[in-house]
């Protein structure tokens, strides 16, 4: 089998989760637990064996290793807190393996000043939308558009299910068409109206990656061949070029393990070679201008 550069498009990091959102606490339970509460409710946050709750990249890096992951694009989410200072630092040490985005708290007013120091420090700004009101385009967040398009940087965005915020999507690719978009969590793919996020993708510089299809899909479980039908509808409206793979690490590795969040594409013979090696990694490393990356051999397990 032909051997394939492969990029992970969304994952995430953190040292500590100790956070609120709506009002509502999220933090590791206590210690030597790799649970957390999570709006009111105990969650397998990270793999049982992660007992101090932290997150790290070095611990990423040695998954990465072993499934041949050469990259990995780390995102940001409400829910894990503002990890900015550790992202700088991940990036910093780790150059040719991190792409991190930047965060700003666009739930209080005033973050216009926020982004603009991060808009020094990061390559990409992450704006969870599906977690703010559904009317989020205001006044300070076009200014921030407008100056990310200005700047040369990377708009991670996840949007609201279906349609509910795909026209203020539109608005802001009319006002910004050179800003680069990464629309995650493929459209939300098992919601109704996902097609209309991917839609967007027939724009020049907007892509879709895939973080968290391993979830939304986790009823059927592997090899998740409806996410792979999914995958090639998805291609058939905006092209394969369009497209990039992502885990949502580590969330999704309380289910399964990270070479399976991607080895069911790698496995189906309902994509070509073609399609498996723009959508695993030749895509991201081109969007997210990864340079120089590591070769990874195989390591056969004490399984084998």
């Amino acid at each position: 089998m032909e051997e394939l550069v492969i990029i992970d498009a969304h994952s995430h990091l953190w040292l500590n989760q100790d956070t609120l959102v709506d009002g509502q606490l999220i933090c590791q339970l206590e210690p030597n637990r790799s649970r957390s509460l999570f709006f009111g409710e105990e969650r397998q946050m990270l793999p049982p064996f992660m007992t101090d709750g932290q997150n790290t990249a070095e611990r990423f890096l040695s998954n990465m290793d072993y499934a041949q992951v050469a990259a990995a694009v780390v995102t940001q989410e409400f829910i894990d807190g503002l990890q900015n200072n550790y992202l700088k630092q991940v990036e910093r040490r780790y150059p040719d393996r991190f792409f991190t985005f930047g965060m700003a708290d666009y739930r209080k007013p005033g973050f216009l000043k926020q982004a603009e120091e991060l808009i020094k420090d990061f390559k990409g700004i992450k704006v969870p939308a599906a977690r703010l009101p559904q009317h989020f385009l205001n006044d300070e967040m076009i200014q921030m558009m407008h100056l990310l398009e200005q700047k040369g940087k990377i708009l991670g965005i996840e949007l609201m299910d279906g349609d509910a915020q795909v026209g203020q999507m539109e608005e802001i690719i009319q006002e910004c068409p050179k800003l680069k978009i990464a629309i995650g969590h493929f459209g939300m793919v098992t919601r109704p109206g996902w097609l209309s996020q991917i839609k967007l993708a027939r724009h020049e510089n907007v892509y879709v990656e895939s973080g968290g299809i391993t979830w939304l899909f986790n009823d059927e479980f592997y090899p998740f061949p409806s996410a792979v039908r999914a995958i090639k509808e998805a291609t058939e409206l905006v092209g394969i070029e369009k497209l990039m793979w992502g885990s949502d690490y580590p969330r999704t590795i309380t289910a399964i393990t990270y070479r399976m969040s991607y080895d069911f594409i790698n496995k189906t013979t309902e994509l070509s070679m073609y399609d498996k090696r723009l959508f695993l990694g030749e895509n991201a490393k081109q969007f997210y201008g990864f340079g120089k990356l590591p070769h990874l051999p195989y390591i056969k397990n004490m399984s084998e």
